[in-house]
């Protein structure tokens, strides 16, 4: 495998790239000379052999219904295995269009409308969206900062129950806070899973970008006995910067939560392409193993430079980073308001980054920065944020 040469610019500006070609839509940033920091995906191109699947499926010329590729399912267990010490049955493999359908299929499946279903908040913004598009209720629980990270607040939450709550959903590793969860922590989970007869869906899209140091858990290896009220989302299009491709895994090992998971998928008329299945596979491989290991110190860098960097601007405080690329950075202690530093950002600074506020109870002061992009950007983006808080220092 040739090393990838993450510091390459690439244009992606009229790609149809909804990162880059819709900034100044969502964020009021041109992207004539504004730098995407927004949306989660990552300005580097995949494995070669990610590519060379396309390029193959493409050359073929005819793109009628695809079979089931044989080694699809094989090459997700093999990965889960040797990336994550988790032994997967491949007939507990649900393909899903994505973990955002994967997410809201699940919320379909196991609640009812006026259910709630719990998020700790603040957390990724699509899970509300789908639970309120689908007539559920949002429970907030608002996670608790101890010290320069989110922790579980337990005794808080108990006090939050209703008895109408028929699901939680966890982040892990936790966006946008970039929190890796311990096994204690999970089993914690399960356990209040347990208590309160509640669906546990296990969000862990981000498992493979884990910073050094640190060391992500599968749920289903923390706690072995939730598993018949688990589903474990996965997918190869975060780590692989592959999300056009919509496609990840509803692993769930219960048979009669995977008929149920199965059945509101087939009542939907959902079924997956031929790209994003080859995609996928060519990614879960030794090669895209390689390709990550040298992926994971660049983001570290990246990381350590960003935080230098705001560590240098007064009232403003970077949450450190054990998984993710995405930087979750509080305004709080400039003392302005939230339109005052989102406006010195998009005004000044003119960095498009995701509003806080967005993610729920407990990101009003905070504003999350995308730091998979060639580090260059990142060279920008702190000398942008430094000038346009320069009054600050």
């Amino acid at each position: 495998m040739t090393t990838p040469d993450f510091d390459e610019i690439i244009d992606r500006h009229g790609t149809n790239c909804t990162k880059w070609d819709d900034m100044q839509a969502a964020c009021g940033v041109s992207p004539d000379d504004g730098l995407a920091m927004w949306i989660a995906d990552m300005d580097f191109r995949p494995p070669h052999s990610v590519q060379q699947a396309v390029e193959r499926c493409a050359g073929h010329g005819v793109y009628g219904y695809p079979a089931q590729h044989p080694d699809y399912l094989p090459s997700i267990c093999w990965w889960m295995e040797n990336r994550h010490g988790w032994q997967v049955d491949p007939d507990w493999i649900v393909t899903a269009l994505g973990l955002v359908n994967g997410t809201a299929l699940a919320v379909a499946a196991f609640t009812q409308p006026g259910d709630r279903v719990i998020l700790m908040t603040p957390v990724y913004h699509a899970f509300a969206r789908i639970i309120r598009a689908q007539g559920r209720e949002v429970a907030e629980f608002p996670l608790r900062r101890e010290g320069e990270q989110y922790a579980m607040d337990w005794s808080a939450w108990e006090n939050l129950l209703t008895g109408r709550e028929r699901m939680l959903i966890l982040c892990s590793p936790h966006n946008p806070g970039g929190r890796v969860w311990t096994p204690e922590e999970l089993r914690q989970v399960a356990d209040f899973c347990k208590q309160h007869d509640l669906v546990l869906v296990s969000d862990e899209i981000h498992h493979d970008l884990v910073m050094p140091g640190h060391q992500h858990t599968v749920t289903a290896l923390a706690a072995p006995d939730i598993g018949d009220r688990l589903i474990t989302l996965t997918a190869a299009t975060k780590t692989f910067n592959i999300a056009g491709a919509h496609v990840g895994n509803a692993i769930i090992s219960d048979p009669r939560l995977r008929a149920a998971y199965t059945a509101q998928m087939a009542g939907m008329g959902l079924s997956t392409g031929m790209f994003g299945i080859d995609m996928a596979t060519a990614a879960y491989s030794p090669e895209g193993a390689a390709w990550l290991d040298a992926l994971i110190p660049y983001l570290d860098a990246n990381r350590r430079l960003f935080d230098e960097g705001i560590a240098q601007i007064p009232g403003l405080r970077s949450m450190p980073l054990q998984a993710t690329y995405l930087a979750w950075v509080d305004f709080a202690g400039t003392g302005m308001t939230a339109p005052e530093f989102r406006q010195r950002l998009t005004r000044d600074a003119r960095i498009a980054a995701n509003n806080g506020s967005s993610f729920g109870l407990g990101g009003e002061s905070f504003m999350r920065f995308n730091l998979a992009t060639p580090r260059a950007n990142v060279e920008r983006a702190v000398a942008r944020l430094k000038a346009a808080f320069s009054d600050l220092q």
